[in-house]
């Protein structure tokens, strides 16, 4: 296992670099020129060579990856070119809201996802199974922000039942915390819900077709047993993977969903920084949101073991 776990730390290396390498290059790829963005529209040509000699975007691409790199290497992400603040003070300003909305949308999706695929796999063929997977393709198939904003519809302008907008930190008291991240766990959810229920239904279907399972019903296990201790703990290892790998709807997902319910995340925070093309922002929660997801899926691979103890590294 220890060997294991060295080889596959030592393999993230190089996945980060490449995406260090990509995440630069949006520099230079994507359209519109930040000097001229940050001389505004009245600048003169002389003006703009002046800005972006003073950024240094007027040296050659390799100096200025390893430059940047080195900076990385010492944690400093550059500093934002509309504020002139730290991008890693900036992103740790926002961290929280952000963090707190995917571990509630996280832990939302598992506990009703995964109990309810075991349900469509066990009634399957029925009306609840065809009722479940319906709107599992639904949730699957409409996007969040129609969601969220259906959620606002009809919990906070119709029933006014939850706040429209806004985050409220843990500090302030459970109550207004979980009042203002009910709807955006909830639109943020369904369509991360909706993906871990049909992977869990397909997985147990295949379990509970096994001889092992058909000699348990017949030898009279109750339903429960076999399917949570039985049917479930050998399915465990693709739900497993298909959350680590969901992760990276959430991270989709959270942009919209900060904008759509103007919560101050990083989210949000990537949004203003495009349309202001603050680049070492975007660059530095693109390698944050991309470190976190290579991170989750080392997680993933070691869990392996724990689900199906046949596994060995």
């Amino acid at each position: 296992m220890f060997s294991f776990l060295v080889r596959r730390i030592l393999a993230t290396i190089p996945v980060m670099v490449v995406v260090a390498l990509f995440v630069f290059s949006l520099l230079f790829i994507a359209p519109g020129d930040p000097a001229a963005v940050i001389a505004g529209d009245q600048a003169t040509p002389e003006q703009v060579e002046r800005i972006r000699q003073s950024l240094g975007l007027d040296r050659p691409f390799l100096v200025q990856f390893t430059e940047w790199a080195w900076r990385l290497l010492h944690a400093d992400l550059g500093r934002s070119i509309f504020t002139n603040l730290p991008v890693t003070t900036m992103i740790a300003q926002r961290v929280e809201p952000t963090l707190s909305l995917m571990t509630i949308t996280l832990l939302f999706s598992i506990i009703v996802a995964v109990p309810v695929g075991v349900l469509a796999a066990w009634k399957a063929g029925t009306l609840i199974d065809r009722i479940i997977m319906g709107f599992a393709v639904l949730g699957f198939s409409v996007p969040v922000f129609v969601i969220a904003y259906g959620l606002i519809l009809l919990f906070s302008v119709r029933l006014e039942w939850l706040p429209v907008q806004g985050y409220r930190s843990f500090s302030d008291g459970f109550g207004p915390f979980i009042s203002h991240m009910i709807l955006p766990s909830v639109a943020l959810g369904i369509v991360y819900m909706a993906l871990i229920a049909r992977i869990t239904r397909a997985t147990m279907l295949d379990v509970l077709a096994q001889d092992y399972v058909r000699t348990a019903t017949a030898k009279g296990l109750a339903p429960r047993t076999m399917l949570v201790r039985h049917a479930l703990k050998n399915a465990a290892v693709p739900i497993v993977t298909v959350i680590g790998i969901g992760v990276a709807l959430l991270i989709g997902g959270v942009v919209v969903t900060e904008t759509v319910f103007a919560i101050p995340g990083l989210g949000r925070l990537t949004v203003d920084a495009i349309l202001r093309r603050d680049y070492p922002i975007i660059q530095g929660v693109t390698l944050l949101f991309s470190a976190v997801y290579v991170l989750v899926n080392l997680v993933v691979d070691l869990s392996y073991s724990l689900f199906d103890p046949r596994i060995r590294y």
